[in-house]
């Protein structure tokens, strides 16, 4: 029986800078050959053991658990420790494989960078539990399993941050909390033995920060490694602020409206008519060079041409049915 290791030959281009000694930020190329069960970090291990000591980069746990050793592979947020390299190569369908960090704006040295902004954020949606504690209990505050699940999903966040430095909102709003701080803030409102939902829903809901500002592009779901769907959880805290009549009337509400009533109205979405709904008449006024050019390519259509989805009253079931916010 053969014993031979087999490899493929992979070069990785490294970004790499110093914030105390670099005025710009370079690329080194590392080539080495690279077993089938090897790591993100196993490469990492490798520059830094084999080419450069001074290569800096975080880990910790190796077990998907701290979070810490989150790079970005050809752009994509990986966990270092629980990414194949092969399997990357054979996604970009490429032998070249480019390494950098989490945000380059952040980078300390080489793949750290300075997570202070993240953890500011986390600590002001207040990710614990506020609830009346008996100092001397006869029984255990009981969660039935029923709860336990609608925290569940949310509780496996480990803060690795792939998800808020994949956000683009992030990147524009330096304001914006953030995916995986939202989703914090849903995993504790969630959680039944909780005190504080009303003053996390205050903060969630302000708009710069909150999650109004959301553009629902989804990269935060597909950047994260443990499945937590943030977006899921943006989209329940918005209906626990519909729920609660903490949503104020503003450009995200009403879109979050005109959408229901569009598709209740027709049956699918109107495009031209949610622009209105959602920024109103004089606002809807900006856009006419976008709605000319959507016209054109049979975006939108004129109101008295909107088609009607023939499975209409299906559908408006379905969304009376489904929909446990009212507005």
């Amino acid at each position: 029986m053969s014993t031979e290791r087999i490899t493929k030959k992979l070069i990785f281009k490294t970004f790499r800078f110093n914030a105390e000694t670099d005025f710009l930020p370079y690329f080194k190329t590392y080539e080495m050959e690279v077993g089938k069960d090897e790591l993100v970090l196993d490469i990492l291990n490798r520059i830094k053991w084999e080419f450069d000591g001074s290569f800096s980069y975080r880990r910790s746990c190796r077990h998907g658990i701290c979070g810490s050793c989150s790079i970005k592979v050809n752009g994509k947020p990986v966990l270092s420790c629980k990414q194949n390299v092969w399997e990357l190569v054979e996604t970009f369908n490429t032998n070249t494989l480019l390494l950098e960090p989490q945000s380059r704006k952040r980078v300390i040295k080489d793949m750290i960078i300075d997570k202070k902004d993240f953890w500011d954020k986390h600590k002001a949606i207040k990710p614990w539990l506020e609830a009346d504690i008996d100092e001397h209990p006869t029984e255990e505050i009981r969660v039935s399993p029923k709860e336990a699940d609608e925290l569940l999903e949310a509780d496996y966040c480990i803060q690795c941050g792939n998800c808020y430095y994949a956000c683009p909102a992030v990147e524009v709003n330096p304001e914006f909390f953030g995916p995986a701080q939202f989703a914090k803030a849903y995993r504790f409102n969630a959680d039944v033995r909780d005190n504080a939902k009303q003053e996390r829903l205050e903060t969630v809901r302000e708009m710069g920060p909150g999650v109004w500002d959301c553009v629902k592009c989804f990269e935060c779901a597909e950047a994260c490694p443990k499945d937590v769907d943030p977006i899921g959880k943006i989209t329940k805290l918005h209906n626990q602020l519909f729920e609660k009549g903490m949503a104020e009337d503003n450009v995200a509400t009403r879109h979050a409206v005109g959408f229901k009533h569009s598709i209740k109205k027709h049956g699918i979405l109107d495009e031209g008519e949610l622009v209105r709904y959602s920024e109103g008449n004089i606002g809807v006024m900006k856009h006419i060079p976008e709605a000319i050019a959507m016209f054109k390519k049979g975006k939108i259509v004129m109101p008295w041409n909107m088609p009607k989805s023939k499975n209409l009253d299906e559908i408006k079931t379905l969304v009376k049915t489904s929909s446990k916010v009212k507005f």
